[in-house]
């Protein structure tokens, strides 16, 4: 009997020390990028359609040369706004102050006087509807104090974002300054962002027309604030977002439509004239329509978990990151598809929760169309001296 229990503590140590000392499973490859399609449709020397939920380019002309964006500038400007918000900074009802040099702006403004008072609200309103730029400035200053930080801020956004060749000056485009830079791709790149990360800017950006309230020592009238965006009343499924335009812009735009439950983002930078700015939008939205397809896998099938070596626990539980999107744009709608787990069969601790575990792979006809990440739903630490003991003796007794 003694013998025979000394022989099973030999069984599972030996176990214990392979376990130990045995080699890291193999992780997945990094996903594939999707190639850009180009084709020429538009007047504007420069444009990019780009499909909201993969980040596709369906097409593009000169889409990296640096050129002034106007009041482009502004959903930027949004972008930071709308984050202040996340982060408890800000709230739609606090009370935003116009200084002198706010309202001194001139180009496309709403009228504030100095020290009237707005609701952060009604500001942003002023800025996404009019494209104010007292608001904006206004705004700037509430959130960073001076104009000029609320413009470093915005840089440090941009370059997170990867908007390589995006350069700001001032937070609502009136500069004229040749510094003050962005390309078509870029424009797209923030404006998915925006409309991604606060979907709620786009409830302020399909409003037509609506009146606000000026309350100065002079007394109380209205002001109406009308849509720059004309697509809103002539494009099916528009939903905004932002125009553009000075003497050396020239004519700009960011468009974003939604149909059959595709979004589509259209940028066009120094088209000549205000109409062509539109028609072009335009024709770039309905060549992204008629052949953009959307495959989305928004119930995957259930991950088992994982076994863990030299764990505190014995396996992991897996997750997706986020839902998998592919984007057919020759007009076919991907069928039987078909899925492939990419996984090590186990992994030694510790792994962290949150971090990629493998890949789910998807293919079409044999071909690869994409990948979603598999990340560790849970922490397990390495096993220590005393937690090797302790399975040692749940072993023994067994």
């Amino acid at each position: 009997m003694k013998y025979s229990r000394i022989k099973k503590s030999i069984v599972v140590w030996s176990i214990a020390l392979n376990f130990i000392f045995s080699p890291l499973g193999v992780r997945g490859e990094p996903d594939e990028t999707l190639e850009n399609s180009n084709q020429n449709l538009i007047e504007a020397p420069g444009a990019v359609l780009m499909e909201k939920e993969t980040g596709t380019v369906i097409y593009s002309r000169d889409p990296d040369t640096k050129r002034s964006p106007a009041s482009i500038t502004k959903i930027m400007t949004l972008i930071l706004i709308f984050d202040a918000i996340r982060d408890g900074r800000l709230h739609l009802d606090d009370t935003i102050t116009t200084s002198a040099y706010a309202k001194s702006m001139g180009g496309s403004q709403v009228y504030l006087e100095e020290g009237e008072t707005q609701k952060a609200e009604t500001m942003i309103k002023c800025i996404v509807i009019a494209s104010g730029n007292d608001a904006s400035v206004a705004m700037a200053e509430h959130l960073a104090g001076t104009e000029q930080a609320f413009v470093e801020q915005m840089n440090q956004r941009a370059e997170k974002l990867g908007m390589k060749n995006t350069h700001f000056v001032d937070c609502c485009g009136l500069t004229e300054s040749k510094d003050h830079y962005t390309t078509p791709y870029d424009i797209a790149l923030m404006s998915r962002e925006l409309i991604s990360r606060y979907p709620e800017v786009l409830t302020y950006s399909s409003v037509w027309m609506e009146d606000i309230t000026h309350v100065t020592r002079k007394g109380s009238s209205k002001f109406t604030l009308t849509n720059t965006n004309k697509l809103l009343r002539s494009y099916e499924g528009c939903m905004g977002l932002k125009t553009g335009s000075t003497s050396i812009a020239k004519y700009c735009l960011s468009a974003v439509a939604k149909r059959n439950g595709i979004t589509l983002i259209a940028s066009v930078m120094a088209a000549p004239d205000p109409k062509t700015r539109f028609r072009d939008a335009a024709a770039l939205l309905n060549y992204g329509f008629s052949k953009c397809i959307l495959y989305t896998d928004d119930v995957p099938e259930k991950l088992k978990p994982l076994k863990i070596r030299k764990g505190v626990k014995q396996e992991a539980s897996l997750v997706y990151k986020g839902k998998f999107r592919y984007l057919s744009t020759d007009g076919t709608k991907p069928d039987h598809v078909k899925k492939k787990v990419v996984l090590p069969e186990e992994q030694t601790a510790p792994v962290k929760k949150g971090e990629k575990a493998g890949k789910q792979e998807y293919y079409q006809n044999g071909k690869k169309i994409g990948s979603i990440d598999i990340l560790y739903g849970e922490t397990v630490q390495k096993a220590d001296y005393h937690d090797w003991l302790k399975r040692a003796a749940w072993e023994y007794f067994l």
